[in-house]
């Protein structure tokens, strides 16, 4: 394993020679060799019937992160998963909400006069 996965480092820099320095933040760029990097590493593993991920794709993964994308940063924000009371209130309030609309519902049927 520690052989093809050296192949498949070789490979990957092989294909970031041809991604300027302007381009090695944009992922619709790398995003090629990097999964091409990722499907070697896992591919060669699953062959050998070896764990994956493993110490040594992860080392590679890393050398790639540090050698290439060191200095990007995420320029969009991240969006993350509200604190759990907000979202167990997001839940619990269109739940409870519905029982009262059904009783307004019913109660306003149960008037009897005909609405014109």
């Amino acid at each position: 394993y520690t052989d093809i996965a050296q192949k498949c480092w070789d490979y990957f820099v092989d294909l970031m020679r041809n991604v300027n320095a302007l381009e090695l933040c944009d992922w619709k760029v790398i995003s090629r060799p990097y999964s091409d990097l990722q499907y070697c590493l896992e591919s060669a593993a699953d062959h050998l019937n070896y764990s994956y991920p493993n110490a040594l794709a992860e080392q590679y993964i890393f050398r790639s992160h540090h050698r290439y994308f060191h200095n990007c940063t995420v320029e969009n924000p991240v969006y993350f998963d509200p604190p759990e009371d907000v979202l167990l209130a997001m839940i619990i309030a269109p739940i409870c909400l519905i029982p009262f609309l059904v009783t307004l519902v019913i109660w306003r049927s149960k008037d009897g006069k005909a609405q014109a």
